[in-house]
């Protein structure tokens, strides 16, 4: 066993892990019994970016499969790929894109596992047009406490490759995943930059332009109100027609150490997000952006969460049935704004009609909100209360993978599939969040 302690992404809540780590694929079985027989359950930990404590075993006993990172094999004719459950989604990128192909859904971050991706079934800025991850997963390996090692694909072990997707790593532990790329053009991204006045405003841009794009994303101001109540950014994006496929080496910007506490407050966000409004002068802007800065601006920054301090922070991120969107959204902007609370980025974005093949996948056709809460407890419960009941209200759910605060009866009303994935669960396996949610 390493000394070495690991957290989630968001250090809240505080529960350092013991890490088991693995660098074979032909001792992942040994591991995971032993683990067992020692602890009681584990839980397998990829890189560590999950925010809250689904990444957490109950035990803070975590098997770290971060390396077994290898690639396994590459048809680049069709664009099939297969790795093992350590590799980064980065480093595939480092990998496909000079050879014309891209990851069909990737989240914020380039610093999430093949099998973190699986596990919380990610999603992007492309959910309208290509839905979550699992749909583009072709199969992958299953080791369990009690079976024997199993190959689950579409129609294949049908019940736990459900399970799996969207399953937070407690059907198993994904030895390696095989997934379907995207082809690509080029690796630059024609991007569309329009400003908006208010929530309405994203909402008819969204409607307008999001079935003509591939991508398409916002980032609001948490904190504006009245007539401005919802007004940001909104980006529209496609993969360029022609260009090359270098990839762009960036210096990343490093925070050295974690705060003794948080910059992120009121004032200081009420600077930045004024700051960041005005900034885009016209109010249409067309320009050409590496990949990277499109998909992964805060991955410029090493070690950001360290901003938020020594407590960390929580995300909040629910996804909004486009029925009551409208309304549910103004009333949780609001809400935001009146609290004083938030993150310098507040994300907004719709989400399609493609079903995942996923039990627990979070996406619903409407519109989802993100954004980062430093974390200060009695303030925050306050909050996160109030926020809870309107999602509630409106019929929209939140997402595990971002979680720490939850309660069991909305997880359970949201997800009435936590059921089957119970049933599927490797006895071997639990996390803080699933002992959370579904036995409390």
């Amino acid at each position: 066993m390493s000394a070495s302690k690991l957290q989630s992404w968001g250090h809240y809540p505080y529960a350092p892990q013991s890490s088991h780590p693995l660098s074979w694929r032909d001792a992942v079985q040994a591991e995971l019994d032993g683990t067992r027989a020692r602890f009681g359950t584990t839980l397998p930990f990829g890189n560590g970016r999950s925010y809250g404590d689904s990444c957490l075993a109950a035990t803070d006993h975590v098997l770290h499969m971060r390396g077994l990172g290898r690639f396994i094999s590459a048809d680049w004719e069709r664009g099939i790929l297969r790795a093992e459950a350590g590799v980064m989604l980065g480093e595939v990128l480092e990998l496909s894109i000079p050879r014309g192909w891209m990851l069909p859904v990737t989240p914020g971050t380039q610093f999430v596992t093949l099998a973190g991706a699986v596990a919380n079934d990610v999603h992007g800025k492309n959910h309208h047009v290509r839905g979550t991850f699992g749909r583009h997963v072709r199969r992958f390996s299953l080791l369990r406490s009690d079976r024997e090692p199993t190959e689950c694909a579409p129609g294949e072990n049908d019940d736990l490759f459900r399970a799996t997707i969207s399953g937070l790593g407690l059907t198993g532990v994904i030895e390696w995943v095989e997934i379907q790329l995207m082809p690509v053009r080029s690796s630059r991204i024609s991007l569309t930059s329009i400003r908006f006045a208010n929530l309405d405003e994203f909402l008819a841009l969204s409607s307008e332009l999001d079935p003509h794009h591939e991508y398409g994303v916002a980032w609001v101001d948490c904190l504006a109100s009245g007539d401005s109540l919802g007004r940001g950014i909104y980006m529209s994006g496609d993969h360029a027609a022609d260009g090359d496929f270098s990839i762009k080496g960036t210096r990343r910007r490093n925070v050295p150490f974690v705060l003794p506490w948080s910059p992120v407050n009121r004032y200081t966000l009420k600077i930045f997000n004024e700051f960041y409004y005005r900034r885009q002068t016209q109010r249409v802007e067309h320009s050409g952006v590496d990949f990277a800065s499109f998909f992964y601006p805060l991955d410029g920054v090493r070690n950001w969460n360290r901003i938020y301090g020594r407590r960390g922070f929580q995300q909040h991120q629910c996804v909004i049935p486009e029925a009551a969107s409208r309304d549910a959204l103004k009333e949780i902007l609001a809400t935001i704004a009146k609290s004083g609370l938030g993150s310098c980025l507040a994300v907004l974005k719709r989400c399609g009609t493609l079903v995942s093949p996923g039990l627990l996948s979070f996406p619903m056709p409407g519109v989802s909100l993100a954004l980062d809460f430093p974390q200060r407890e009695r303030r925050n419960e306050a909050l996160f209360l109030r926020l809870d009941a309107i999602v509630n209200e409106a019929g929209g759910r939140q997402y595990p993978a971002k979680d720490a605060h939850m309660s069991g009866a909305d997880f359970r009303a949201a997800y009435p599939a936590w059921q089957e994935l119970e049933r599927n669960r490797d006895p071997a396996l639990m996390s803080r969040f699933w002992k959370r949610t579904t036995q409390t």
